[in-house]
C-alpha cells in the first residue's frame, strides 16, 4: 500500500511540476522582454572618407593686376641722352605723350626693386616709353632738403591720375624708362597747359634747351 501510494505520488508530482513550467514558461512569454541597451551600430563597416575641404571664396572683388617688374632684358637704367617732348595724346589703346599712366618704376638706388606709381609720358626711346614719376607727397615743405639731394618736383595739380584727388607734383630731374606693355592706361591726360609748363622745366633742368 506504501508502495502503490509512492508511485501514485510521483506520478501526480511530476505531472504538478510539468504544468508549472509551461505555466511559467506562458507568463515568460506574455511578458514585455527587457532588452539590454546596446551601441548604436556603425552605419556601415567600411572607414569613413576625410571630408575635402572646399577652397575659400573671398567676397571682396579681385584686386587689380600686380604691376609687372622689369622685362626679361631687365632695366637699361634711367634715360640720360636727349628727348624730344610732344604733346600727342591719342585714345589709341597705347600709351602717348601728355597721358598719365601707372606701372612699375624702380627704385633709383636699387634697380631691382620698385614700386608702382602713376607716370606722365613725355616721349620714347626706341621701344622704351620716357616718362616723370609723379606723387602725392608735398614737396614744398622739403624743398631745401630735396634740391640738395638734386631732387627737382614741379606742381601739376589735380587729375583723375589719383582717385582721392589729392594734389600731385611731377619729379623733373629723373627721367625713367617703362615698358609699354607693362604699364596700364588709367590715369587719364594731362591739360596741355600744364604739360608744356612741365615739358619747359624738364628741358631746363636737363639741359635739353
Amino acid at each position: 500500500m506504501a508502495q502503490g501510494l509512492g508511485g501514485s505520488f510521483g506520478r501526480a508530482l511530476g505531472r504538478a511540476l510539468a504544468a508549472g513550467a509551461e505555466a511559467a514558461v506562458r507568463s515568460l512569454l506574455r511578458s514585455p522582454s527587457k532588452r539590454t541597451p546596446t551601441s548604436p551600430r556603425p552605419s556601415s563597416s567600411r572607414p569613413s572618407e576625410p571630408r575635402r575641404s572646399e577652397p575659400r571664396r573671398s567676397s571682396s572683388r579681385p584686386s587689380a593686376p600686380a604691376p609687372s617688374a622689369p622685362t626679361s632684358d631687365g632695366y637699361p637704367g634711367d634715360f640720360t641722352g636727349r628727348a624730344t617732348i610732344e604733346y600727342r595724346p591719342d585714345p589709341d589703346g597705347q600709351a602717348d605723350p601728355g597721358e598719365v599712366v601707372w606701372g612699375w618704376v624702380p627704385f633709383e638706388e636699387d634697380h631691382a626693386q620698385g614700386k608702382d606709381r602713376p607716370v606722365l609720358v613725355i616721349g620714347r626711346d626706341g621701344n622704351w616709353l620716357l616718362g616723370l614719376m609723379l606723387t602725392s607727397k608735398d614737396h614744398d615743405r622739403d624743398a631745401a632738403q630735396e634740391a640738395r639731394a638734386g631732387r627737382q618736383w614741379a606742381d601739376v595739380g589735380t587729375g583723375p591720375w589719383d582717385p582721392k584727388r589729392r594734389p600731385s607734383e611731377v619729379r623733373l630731374d629723373r627721367v625713367v624708362r617703362l615698358d609699354p606693355a607693362a604699364v596700364r592706361r588709367e590715369g587719364g591726360t594731362m591739360p596741355k597747359g600744364t604739360f608744356d609748363d612741365v615739358a619747359e622745366q624738364v628741358r631746363a633742368v636737363n639741359g635739353w634747351a
